[in-house]
């Protein structure tokens, strides 16, 4: 993706996010050179990669296949977060956009959709893996909102307003809003993007982009301090 795509695909979001009344973090506005004035203070922000994503997948058409999110928190083992064990992220899910096919073998997260009755609702497709990671033939039980649910392998369940999924390690998982952009939480155990998402289809690896000019400098995977 291009820098200006991605700096709309950004601006985009926090209007979104804006008009649902969900308020993002300070940092999550800093410019480049706010970034570089900040000091070890920054080290849970840099070292847990908090922050904004957007990303294509590598598919190259990122109104099919796409997402922007931002990890609010996400804990781990460093000095400087031992004591988070659990992760959030909030999420703008355009009409029709894919997220594709992918599970985790360590983390279990609560999709949540958190807006109201005019925005999105998201449907997420489901299917259990095989020991050595294919797709299960296999009918899917899940959890929502504390009530146990069933569907068929590769069948859907619909999440409006308020209403949440737990999804375990090890469940396929693909997901796109409907009848609008989708408002949607993410809590969850810690978050190794960079380990633990893993894609049926592996030529949409999980690719991190990130913007780096006007107005904005939002990642901060590439600003080492």
């Amino acid at each position: 993706m291009k820098r200006s795509e991605i700096n709309l695909c950004i601006i985009n979001a926090i209007a979104f996010f804006e008009k649902h009344q969900f308020s993002l973090p300070p940092f999550a506005h800093w410019t480049l050179e706010e970034w570089h004035q900040r000091g070890h203070e920054t080290d849970e922000i840099r070292e847990r990669r908090l922050g904004w994503d957007v990303t294509d997948f590598n598919s190259g058409t990122f109104s099919a296949f796409g997402l922007t999110l931002f990890t609010l928190r996400n804990g781990g083992f460093s000095a400087v977060n031992h004591h988070k064990s659990y992760a959030e992220k909030i999420m703008m899910v355009r009409e029709q956009q894919i997220t594709p096919l992918h599970r985790h073998d360590r983390k279990t997260e609560d999709i949540i959709n958190r807006g109201t009755s005019a925005s999105g609702n998201l449907v997420v497709q489901l299917y259990n893996s095989t020991e050595d990671g294919r797709l299960a033939n296999t009918p899917v039980t899940v959890t929502c909102d504390g009530m146990m649910r069933h569907t068929e392998a590769g069948g859907t369940v619909i999440l409006r307003a308020g209403e949440s999924i737990t999804l375990p390690p090890g469940l396929y998982h693909s997901f796109y809003s409907d009848k609008g952009s989708a408002l949607i939480g993410e809590v969850s155990s810690t978050n190794d993007d960079a380990t633990d998402n893993l894609f049926y289809l592996p030529y949409r690896d999980f690719r991190r982009s990130w913007k780096t000019n006007f107005p904005f400098d939002c990642s901060v995977w590439n600003i080492q301090g």
